[in-house]
């Protein structure tokens, strides 16, 4: 037979915001704090809502030490209330992280974040690392300020590989590309328009990192 008494004792209330797929971090405050070891595996723990008591039971540490993290989560955005259970006089708190997963934004960095301005080398991979920080700290912005309007922002992603025969090849897709695009570029593109947009695009290639090969036992 249910215990109705113990049933109506306990309480609960739900904070239903959904979890973003990525968020970026452009405090330098909130990145130090991310970036501590203890803070950084509690946020992969809060995948899904979990209480302090749980955590310091997972993690081997004592609740106080892991509230004392949890609270400098929460006070930089990194961590959320899910849910209060109230169990008679006591309550108990489930936080959940606010992503599935954070990167930093080179902005946090202040006036010595990456620059194409300050890479007078194009094609140097430097100069790419530097492109895809401003692809960061632009797009990061523009997602911010479409949550805040409630609209959807139009972006385009392509991904793909190409595993090219020779050097030369790989000369002659570069040159063919660029044409293509300079094409397209020139077809597409129109300054004069009152009610256009401007655009940025972006096009990287680099080599594939290695993978590690796995050693064959002796």
């Amino acid at each position: 037979m249910r215990d109705h008494a113990a049933i109506d004792n306990k309480s609960c209330q739900w904070q239903n915001e959904p979890m973003l797929d990525v968020q970026v971090i452009d405090d330098p405050a909130a990145a130090t704090v991310a970036l501590e070891p203890v803070r950084s595996r509690l946020l992969l723990e809060l995948a899904e809502p979990a209480s302090a008591a749980t955590l310091a039971t997972r993690l081997g540490l004592a609740r106080q030490k892991i509230n004392y993290h949890l609270r400098a989560l929460e006070t930089h955005g990194l961590v959320k209330l899910a849910e209060k259970r109230k169990w008679g006089g006591l309550t108990e708190r489930l936080l959940v992280a606010t992503a599935v997963s954070y990167i930093v934004s080179p902005s946090a960095l202040g006036p010595v974040a990456a620059d194409p301005r300050r890479d007078a080398d194009r094609l140097s991979a430097s100069y790419l690392i530097v492109l895809a920080a401003r692809v960061i700290r632009e797009v990061s912005g523009l997602v911010r300020r479409s949550r805040e309007l409630n609209k959807r922002l139009a972006t385009l992603s392509l991904d793909t590989e190409i595993r090219f025969r020779s050097a030369a090849d790989r000369a002659a897709f570069t040159s063919d590309l660029t044409n293509a695009i300079t094409k397209l570029a020139s077809r597409y593109h129109d300054e004069s328009a009152s009610g256009g947009r401007a655009h940025r695009l972006v096009i990287v290639a680099h080599p594939l990192p290695h993978e590690p090969r796995n050693k064959v036992p002796s």
